[in-house]
């Protein structure tokens, strides 16, 4: 199993209205994957309002995004940061992705700019790794399909004693931080495995 290579690496989360195909991006971070440097954060002003059930789970409302940038008023500056790196890093790479391109889709953009972004986010995703899939197989825990078993960010990092006290689970930067911290710890595990 190989280390994720972290040089000119961006870590990418997001937290939304939900988890289905009507569900809209509410926060973003990207933070720089060597030193945690926050390259971008922002709440976002999603079309339709924020259920209390996501509400509940990251703690942002719909009076927290009111006034705030919509997704198509973020869009550029992410396109511009997400083309400049080498890697982008993501746990659970194809939720987010998918929200990425929900949250424009429901903005009210032509259709030849939601091609275009659609296609923008192909690309992008050649040079994606999904954090979650190799620490599910770093962690080797099978499911009753004998695949890797996939592990929230809190269990992945609780099970590899990582210390994440100062932050708050389920907000964009924090989670983007929490993914750092166990990048780090399992590419020191596979670097001391292979000496």
């Amino acid at each position: 199993m190989k280390k994720l290579n972290t040089h000119n690496a961006v870590i990418l989360d997001t937290e939304t209205t939900g988890l289905d195909r009507f569900a809209e991006v509410v926060e973003v971070s990207l933070i720089c994957a060597e030193s945690g440097k926050v390259l971008f954060n922002s709440l976002v002003d999603p079309v339709k309002p924020i259920p209390s059930d996501a509400s509940a789970i990251h703690g942002i409302t719909s009076l927290d995004v009111a006034g705030r940038p919509t997704f198509s008023e973020i869009k550029s500056t992410l396109e511009s940061l997400l083309s400049d790196c080498d890697a982008l890093l993501i746990y659970n790479e194809s939720f987010d992705l998918r929200l990425l391109f929900q949250s424009f889709r429901y903005s009210g953009a032509s259709s030849e700019s939601v091609e275009a972004f659609r296609s923008f986010l192909q690309t992008i995703g050649r040079k994606t790794h999904c954090v979650m899939h190799w620490y599910a197989e770093f962690y080797g825990e099978l499911n009753e399909h004998d695949d890797y078993k996939w592990q929230s960010l809190s269990n992945a990092c609780l099970q590899q004693s990582i210390n994440v006290s100062d932050l708050t689970a389920h907000r964009a930067t924090a989670d983007c931080e929490m993914t750092r911290r166990l990048i780090d710890a399992v590419n020191l595990k596979l670097e001391s495995s292979e000496a």
